[in-house]
Parts: structure tokens; C-alpha cells; sequence
């Protein structure tokens, strides 16, 4: 047990204050697939972290990396200097992103990498003679961080609902769940290619000749695990080919293994122009982001600007040699310990353990996944359904699990290093509390 800090002067994000500091609950270490509570349980983390833990936490390599790049060289500006480990990181980084995308940007947060992409867009059109090409196109459900750009795009009513009109020029296309059809869908459906024919429809709309770039995650995360129809991600680009607007694919969470592979571009086999990453980069051990452009859009900089600053963007930390020491030393673990082809080898269990819970209770409307992604959402048959996903929630950490809430669904995204029984005994938990309800 630990005597709690004084609570009152911390605004906590995402987070019913009033609530949680009436009742906190603390996480005062954490090893592998485990943290450790404030009161001295272990509880199993379900979500790593927070999508982001992909190798566990705190493994050795990373944390001797940290230490050691930490005590030779603890920042060094990038704004007309640099140090060596960014270009490392950067090549490292382009082995993996598909062909022809390998030049690479650093930031500090999926929002921060999001507004790249969404600047970098506006500027590649304006040098290229078409400056009335300002518009984003996003869709309905989608998250892209908390900044204005992202915030603007994003497509969850409550992100946005007390901020005003953020960004002009900004619209959203249908999203791609409709439980009719699609319902305890396992993994991709077969149903809902048409959902990629709303984008023509906002194009029209808009003039596709004002449109800048469609932002989409590959398979929408924190709105609920939706996961892309057969054929609609290729749809999408081909869309997005016809009228000459950039494709950005937002893998902030699906990077890094959660499918199973480098980034969903590859699962899905289509390559968008930009790809925006973050969490799963350094697993969640040190913020750190990353943007990927296709080489051409980089080079219309470079040829634009040939003796002279080529783009006014970018961060204080970008590229912190501590965040890219973490960063290399993830990726080392990710291909030493062969862990996307491990978290694709768990993709059968998982799936068949969570929709194991169908029946389980008449309140579950639907169950979604796809890699070591899932989510379990309730109708209101037993209750107001986002209250019976903080209860379920709730409950699992009581009983040493560890998932998230979110509005009326859960989220299940475990390490990539989680092991079998594990995921055996989430879906036991859950099955016990949900069949109480």
C-alpha cells in the first residue's frame, strides 16, 4: 500500500476526475505483461498500456538503451544540427514502410504526427501549382489525436463537441459498421464495400479539384474496432487516384505489429502516400512519433527550395536522441524476438476466444476483431451500455485485468508478447463478470 499524493491539482485527460479521484486507482509498476496496483496486486495488462506496450513493459534492452543514451547525450537540437541515432532511427524506420515511402519525419505524438501529415499535404499541393487544394476529407468514428487538425478530421462527436468549428474545409465520410450485416463479423466482412462510395459522394459535394487528402486508420481504433470491408481499402485509393488527392492511412495503432505485420499498408496491401505512427514506435516506453511520405512528395520540397530551409515545421524534441534510443532498441526487439509473426500466429486464439463470448449475455451487441485487436460493444438490454462498459471494466481490474472503456464498448489490444493462457484468461474474466450482469 502507498499513501496517495495529494490528487487536487492534477486536470486529468480522458477522465471523469470527480470520479476517479473520489475512488483512484494506481499503477505503481510494471514488468512484461504485468503491472503492479498502488495496493499491491498484480493486474494483467489487456491493452498494453495504452495500445502502444508492445514488447511489455519495461524490457531490458530498452531500459539499458535509455540509460546509457541518457548519460552520453541527453538532447541535442535538430533544427540545423543533429546527432547520428535520428538517421539510424529513419533508415530503420523505411526498411519497414512500404516501397517508395521512405522518407521519414519525427514528432512526439500521433496528434503531432497527424499535423505533419495534414501540413505537409497543403504544402506538396501548393508547390505543385495547385494551392486551392486546402480540404481534408476524414470519416465518421476515426481518431487522429486531440490537436486542431486532428481533432478536426476525427469523426467522434464528444472530441469535438465544446471546441467550436476547428478547422474549416473539413468533412467526413460514412463509417464502415452497420451491426445489421455485420455483426460477430471475424475479421474483415464480406459485407460493406459499398461504405467506400461515400467518399465519391463527398467529392462531388466538395469539388475533388479543392480536396488536399483523405485521412483514414486503416481499421478505425479508439471508435471501436471497426474493422475495413473486403475491398474498401482498395476502393479508397483508387478514389483517391482518380482525382489526385493524397491518401494519409493514420497507424498510430495499427504500426508495429498490432496486425501482425509492419503496418496494416502491408496486411491490406494497399500503399497509401503518407503514413502516420506512433505509440508502438518505442512502446509506449518514451513519446516519440514518426510520419512516413512517399519520396516524391519529399522531393518536391527538396527541388523547391534547393539552398534553403525546404520546411518550416517541426518540434523541439523531434527526433530526442533519448526517444531514438528507445526507438531502435524496440525495433531490435520486435525482429529479434520475431513478434509480428508471433502476434499473427495469436490472431486465431484471440479471435476465437473473444467471440466465444457471443451467448454469454443477451447485452452484448457485437463483437469485432482483427490481429491482436478487439472489441466487445453492449446494447442497452440490461442497462445504459456505456454504464455497463465501465462496470465490466471496472470489475476486470478488480479482478487483476486490466482493458479500457469507451463509450459503450471495451477494447482488448494485449502485448504482442502476450502469452496463450493469458489470453485464456481474459476471455475467462470477462465471461465470468459479463454472464453477472
Amino acid at each position: 500500500m502507498i499513501n496517495f499524493p495529494n490528487l487536487d491539482n492534477y486536470w486529468m485527460p480522458f477522465t471523469a476526475n470527480q470520479l476517479f479521484k473520489a475512488n483512484p486507482r494506481m499503477l505503481v509498476e510494471s514488468s512484461g505483461m504485468f503491472y503492479t496496483s498502488h495496493d499491491g496486486r498484480k493486474v494483467l495488462d489487456g491493452v498494453a498500456g495504452l495500445w502502444c506496450c508492445n514488447i511489455g513493459h519495461c524490457h531490458p534492452k530498452v531500459v539499458s538503451a535509455i540509460q546509457e543514451q541518457v548519460a552520453k547525450l541527453d538532447y541535442s537540437t535538430i533544427f540545423n544540427m543533429a546527432h547520428p541515432k535520428i538517421f539510424e532511427l529513419a533508415e530503420k524506420v523505411a526498411d519497414l514502410t512500404p516501397d517508395g515511402m521512405d522518407r521519414i519525419f519525427f514528432g512526439n505524438s500521433g496528434s503531432e504526427a497527424v499535423e505533419t501529415a495534414m501540413k505537409v499535404a497543403l504544402g506538396y499541393h501548393s508547390l505543385k501549382g495547385e494551392s486551392k487544394r486546402t480540404k481534408f476529407i476524414g470519416r465518421e468514428k476515426g481518431y487522429h489525436g486531440v490537436n486542431f487538425g486532428g481533432t478536426s478530421v476525427g469523426g467522434i462527436p464528444l472530441n469535438k463537441n465544446l471546441f467550436g468549428s476547428l478547422l474549416p474545409g473539413v468533412d467526413l465520410i460514412s463509417h464502415t459498421w452497420d451491426p445489421e450485416y455485420m455483426a460477430f463479423t471475424r475479421g474483415m466482412p464480406s459485407w460493406g464495400l459499398h461504405f467506400a462510395e461515400s467518399l465519391e459522394e463527398k467529392l462531388l459535394l466538395h469539388d475533388p479539384s479543392t480536396v488536399a487528402a483523405v485521412i483514414i486508420e486503416p481499421v478505425t481504433g479508439s471508435g471501436g474496432v471497426i474493422v475495413p470491408p473486403v475491398g474498401y481499402l482498395e476502393r479508397i485509393r483508387e478514389i483517391c487516384d482518380k482525382h489526385s488527392i493524397l491518401l494519409i492511412f493514420d497507424e498510430v495503432i495499427t504500426g508495429f505489429g498490432r496486425l501482425g505485420y509492419s503496418f496494416a499498408a502491408e496486411r491490406f496491401q494497399v500503399k497509401p502516400d503518407i503514413i502516420t505512427m506512433a505509440k508502438g514506435l518505442t512502446s509506449g516506453v518514451i513519446p516519440m512519433s514518426a510520419v512516413a511520405f512517399r519520396n516524391d512528395i519529399y522531393q518536391e520540397f527538396m527541388s523547391a527550395f534547393p539552398d534553403s530551409i525546404e520546411l518550416f515545421h517541426g518540434y523541439t524534441y523531434s527526433g530526442h536522441p533519448v526517444a531514438c534510443a528507445a526507438a531502435l532498441a524496440v525495433l531490435d526487439v520486435y525482429k529479434d524476438e520475431g513478434l509480428f509473426k508471433r502476434a499473427l500466429s495469436l490472431e486465431a486464439l484471440f479471435e476465437e476466444t473473444l467471440h466465444s463470448l457471443k451467448d454469454v449475455n443477451d447485452c452484448i451487441l457485437d463483437i469485432r476483431n482483427i490481429g491482436l485487436m478487439g472489441a466487445i460493444q453492449f446494447n442497452d438490454n440490461k442497462g445504459p451500455a456505456n454504464q455497463i462498459s465501465m462496470k465490466v471494466f471496472q470489475e476486470c481490474y478488480e479482478q487483476g485485468l486490466l482493458l479500457r472503456s469507451s463509450a459503450d464498448y471495451l477494447v482488448i489490444s494485449p502485448a504482442l508478447i502476450v502469452q496463450e493462457d493469458q489470453i485464456l484468461e481474459i476471455g475467462e474474466i470477462l465471461k465470468s463478470i459479463i454472464n453477472h450482469i
